[in-house]
């Protein structure tokens, strides 16, 4: 599901960005990549490149549900649990071989994918990529929201990069564990004795 999620961020932003950013006539085609974005993060990748960085994936409390349902059809009830919503945050920085490529810069790349990702706050069917499609609820996102690191500063070091500007990102998607606990039929009858 997880890289469902990634395929379907990258063909949102395939997309939705303008034609000279992600793919300029003079230059080298934007790379969209989930790597860490470590020291050695240049090497591996093409560059240019935008990357979306998963880096924490946890329940969202606030939009838990009742955690089970009944379902009654033909005379059979059904109990099961509910999807569970899950946030998965992204951290997105740009990169470049030289800061002004093309006659763009990290911040120019890094400014076009924050539109493209304000425009939409609940990710498009149309872009869906596998179990996404036809999900209920709908994708939500989160874009510049508050980061789930404790520091930034902090997370460089633990990855051994260098700080850079980056954009915070979080997708709320259900995950369904279809897990049916038991069906019985119906009480269709009352006896008094």
């Amino acid at each position: 599901m997880l890289q469902d999620l990634d395929r379907t961020l990258e063909e949102l932003l395939k997309n939705e960005l303008p034609p000279e950013v992600i793919s300029p006539p003079e230059g080298k085609s934007v790379t969209i990549s989930f790597s860490t974005p470590d020291k050695d993060f240049a090497t591996r990748v093409d560059l240019p490149a935008i990357d979306l960085f998963l880096y924490n994936v946890r329940e969202n409390m606030e939009l838990r549900t009742v955690p089970w349902s009944v379902e009654r059809e033909n005379g059979m009830a059904s109990k099961k649990r509910n999807p569970v919503r899950v946030d998965c945050s992204y951290l997105i920085t740009a990169w470049l071989e030289d800061d002004n490529d093309n006659n763009i810069t990290e911040h120019r790349l890094l400014g076009e994918v924050m539109k493209v990702l304000l425009r939409h706050r609940i990710i498009p069917g149309a872009v869906l990529q596998g179990e996404l499609q036809g999900l209920e609820p709908p994708i939500r996102t989160t874009a510049l929201g508050q980061p789930q690191l404790q520091s930034m500063g902090e997370f460089w070091q633990a990855i051994g990069g260098k700080p850079r500007a980056a954009l915070n990102y979080t997708v709320t998607i259900s995950v369904d564990v279809n897990d049916v606990v038991e069906t019985i039929p119906l009480v269709t009858n009352i006896q008094v004795r």
